[in-house]
């Protein structure tokens, strides 16, 4: 298993295994749930080793593998090692979890690291509310209404299409025609 052992004790640790997991799959839970038991403890040593800095995800991993381990049960084949098939099904779930994070990560920057973001000064959010209100100014009331009620606002498609007479079909329509063409001038001014 995942676990480091010496070369002594792992032999003895993949005929266990392999033996309760094997009356596990012929029907006896008792087995089956000593296999669980005994995989998750060595799951959580491997697991930890490799997650150091993000404990808190150990657990959550171990069961992870463990479910995966009881679903893919029937493509494991008896004359392989156990101890190999579920190493590699911990591998996988373990890359998995880090691509999973790093992609949030890559979505979630810190607004530390990102100062540029937010206004100096009530002024400048003066003149950015003062931009926008420009910009929205050049659209038709069809485009202009849905993307004030909607999107600035908060308000329903439902509630905007009730206060301005168009239905909530043209509501949707007019969001977005209105947002391409505030993002087509926008392109052309820079």
């Amino acid at each position: 298993m995942p676990q480091r052992e010496n070369s002594q004790t792992q032999p003895d640790t993949e005929k266990r295994l392999k033996d309760l997991f094997s009356r596990g799959l012929a029907g006896d839970d008792r087995a089956y749930h000593t296999f669980l038991s005994e995989l998750g403890k060595r799951l959580r040593a491997y697991l930890r080793n490799r997650l150091r800095g993000l404990p808190d995800e150990v657990e959550d991993l171990v069961q992870e593998v463990l479910i995966a381990v009881h679903n893919q049960r029937h493509t494991y084949d008896p004359a392989l090692p156990l101890t190999a098939w579920v190493h590699a099904i911990a591998k996988f779930k373990l890359v998995d979890l880090l691509r999973r994070r790093s992609r949030r990560e890559l979505l979630t920057d810190p607004l530390d690291d990102a100062p540029e973001v937010f206004c100096d000064s009530d002024a400048q959010a003066m003149q950015a509310r003062r931009d926008v209100a420009k910009l929205l100014d050049l659209l038709p009331d069809r485009q202009r209404l849905p993307i004030v009620y909607v999107k600035l606002e908060g308000r329903s498609v439902a509630e905007t299409a009730g206060m301005t007479g168009m239905s909530e079909s043209a509501i949707k329509i007019g969001v977005h025609r209105g947002l391409k063409a505030l993002a087509a001038r926008i392109r052309n001014q820079s």
